[in-house]
């Protein structure tokens, strides 16, 4: 009888140490899906930065656009080109200088922005009083990184305004 009391005790705790061992893996295992599940979810988003957006501000006022003002090889950057747009000018091949600016900022956003995660943007272009451009596309989502630059020219205050929702 003794006997089969020691090997039901032994049994027992050999049960109980197969348990043990199974809730071990099991906490491991839902540790390695938490740990999974953040760091899959932080790559799948990448969040734009402030100075992305000001970097990005920067670039496209010093791009080289097809507006010519006199002769052929005096293109107008896109900062020139915003002064044109203000004063109403037009390009060496009679095309409105603001006509140019859209289309050349359009094509600059779309291809700054291709491949990140932007969902939309917001582009606002101001003269002192007067709102020279606004451009926007997309959605607008609560999540979203602006920058501001001025400048001036002839007394004339200029504000762009960058968005970009995501």
């Amino acid at each position: 009888m003794e006997r089969i009391i020691n090997n039901w005790l032994k049994s027992k705790k050999s049960q109980e140490e197969m348990l043990g061992f199974a809730l071990i893996m099991i906490i491991v295992a839902v540790a390695l899906l938490v740990f999974l599940s953040f760091s899959i979810g932080k790559a799948q988003k990448e969040n734009v930065e402030n100075y992305e957006v000001e970097n990005f501000i920067q670039a496209f006022l010093q791009y080289t656009t097809d507006c010519a003002k006199t002769y052929e090889p005096n293109y107008l950057s896109i900062q020139k080109l915003i002064i044109e747009c203000s004063n109403q000018g037009t390009c060496l091949d009679s095309q409105s200088s603001c006509e140019v600016l859209e289309a050349e900022l359009k094509e600059i956003v779309e291809k700054g922005w291709e491949g990140r995660p932007v969902q939309g943007y917001e582009l606002g272009i101001w003269a002192t009083e007067k709102k020279i451009m606004h451009l926007e596309q997309g959605n607008k989502t609560k999540d979203y990184k602006g920058a501001m630059q001025e400048f001036s020219k002839a007394g004339e205050l200029i504000n762009i305004t960058f968005t970009a929702y995501y």
